[in-house]
């Protein structure tokens, strides 16, 4: 039996491409999260007006990774300390946010950004969000699996 968790961390090319990685991952599918418009398209999230993010599906077996690694995964691939920003990409669509599933999921994820805070890591504060997850909207068929398809060994840029 899968879980799923929802994580956003910048362009989700790079975030989705860093998940396929990890054992115990069934599927990774990058979209639109978060906002108020119903069936976003790419075009509509890119002006910052539909206040989606890109996001990363992940559905995963608990049995052989947890919530915990994946959020360790999360934490580890991108500046949670930069405000609706990840290197060149600027606008609330690459915030750093978890949308948890569960209240276990909320507590988990409170729990490590907490720790992460803590942890004196950074310079600057964790400003990462933690919501409820919304609804989540598949992006279009050419962003699913982009790096791959394209047979790029890269990642989006993370500070």
């Amino acid at each position: 039996m899968t879980e799923y968790a929802t994580f956003a961390a910048g362009c989700f090319w790079g975030v989705e491409a860093v998940f396929r990685q990890v054992a115990g991952v069934a599927n990774v599918t990058v979209g639109y999260t978060g906002g108020h418009l119903e069936n976003p398209n790419y075009e509509a999230v890119c002006t910052g007006q539909t206040g989606h993010a890109e996001a990363v599906l992940v559905e995963f077996d608990p049995r052989m990774v947890s919530y915990e690694q994946l959020l360790d995964v999360f934490w580890h691939n991108h500046n949670p300390t930069t405000l609706n920003r990840q290197g060149p990409d600027i606008g609330t669509q690459y915030r750093s946010a978890i949308f948890y599933h569960s209240p276990e999921q909320a507590e988990a994820a409170q729990r490590s950004r907490a720790a992460l805070s803590e942890s004196q890591r950074y310079d600057r504060p964790v400003v990462t969000e933690i919501v409820a997850a919304a609804p989540f909207y598949a992006a279009e068929d050419y962003h699913q699996q982009y790096f791959a398809k394209r047979g790029i060994n890269a990642h989006c840029h993370s500070s």
